[in-house]
């Protein structure tokens, strides 16, 4: 079981996900909803890994990305844009396409604990 930190800014999203997170035997940490919130959470919250919704309220969560992995803590974004909404810099990392799906999420969390 993997704790999970989940960084989404839409109530229902993050309440779905959560529900995923559980039925696949992984704990949810959050969810939080804001950029500022979710570096707090990076710095004071024990997780494995990280769930990251790209637009957090009209803001990116890129600096939330570039401090998980400065910590070497495994993470995917999430979005509706699929890899199109990341920067160059992070073009490498996991993209979990919504809306989400049982087995797409299962399979990318495999990935991260690899």
């Amino acid at each position: 079981m993997a704790r999970v930190l989940i960084v989404e800014d839409e109530m229902l999203v993050a309440m779905l996900l959560e529900d995923m997170l559980v039925d696949l035997g992984h704990e949810p940490v959050g969810p939080v909803m804001r950029v500022d919130a979710a570096l707090q959470a990076v710095a004071e919250e024990t997780f494995d890994m990280a769930v990251l919704d790209i637009n957090l309220a009209g803001k990116v969560s890129f600096p939330v990305a570039e401090k998980l992995a400065s910590l070497g803590i495994p993470f995917m974004f999430a979005s509706g844009y699929g890899k199109a909404g990341l920067i160059a810099a992070f073009s490498d990392f996991p993209v979990l396409q919504k809306p989400y799906d049982l087995n797409d999420l299962s399979r990318h969390l495999l990935q991260l604990e690899s």
